[in-house]
């Protein structure tokens, strides 16, 4: 018989960090790890809507990183020296910075911000953006209110929404959408 997906537990509004402490489903750490969840659900659209197989290889490697990502977050940090996590590492944001600037190579220069639109894809691929940033967000909430959140944690998660931001041009630029500059009203 297979294992049933409800488990009743969080019915009071409660749930478990990895390691069993119990906290309120609206406690920070939960929010920023499902944000990162909410990320990794846009990343896999925009991965289903992109023509170019690197970058969908890309945003696979991306979403086994935010599932590291998550798991970092949704850990009590008191309780995970003694477990085995898997870890960012600083090889990982490289990989985002080669992607950005290999991108950037073929796109031509921004003379104005764009808006997002034009293509599911590239609309799409902004969305995932603006999560990320989101996720950034929480993540830096939650180090000003002194929860431990791994650094690197940050870091890849801002240079990753700036991938997104050029991913989003580069995916106009193969689908040779006409990027939408904004024109503010003077």
């Amino acid at each position: 018989m297979a294992a049933k997906i409800y488990t009743k537990t969080g019915d009071l509004g409660k749930t478990s960090l990895i390691g069993g402490t119990k906290v309120p489903k609206n406690h920070i750490r939960i929010e920023a790890y499902g944000t990162v969840d909410e990320l990794n659900s846009y990343i896999g659209l925009v991965g289903d809507q992109v023509t170019d197989n690197s970058s969908r290889g890309i945003l696979r490697e991306i979403q086994d990183r935010l599932f590291t990502i998550g798991s970092s977050l949704a850990c009590d940090p008191d309780k995970e020296p003694g477990m085995k996590m898997p870890d960012l590492k600083e090889t990982d944001i490289h990989l985002l910075e080669k992607q950005i600037d290999a991108m950037n190579e073929v796109l031509p220069p921004m003379k104005s911000f764009v808006l997002p639109g034009g293509h599911v894809a590239v609309s799409t691929t902004h969305i995932a953006r603006c999560v990320c940033r989101r996720a950034e967000r929480c993540c830096v909430n939650m180090q000003e209110e002194n929860l431990f959140v791994d650094p690197l944690v940050i870091k890849y998660l801002n240079r990753l929404s700036d991938y997104l931001f050029v991913l989003s041009r580069y995916i106009a630029h193969l689908l040779h959408v006409t990027e939408i500059p904004w024109r503010p009203r003077l």
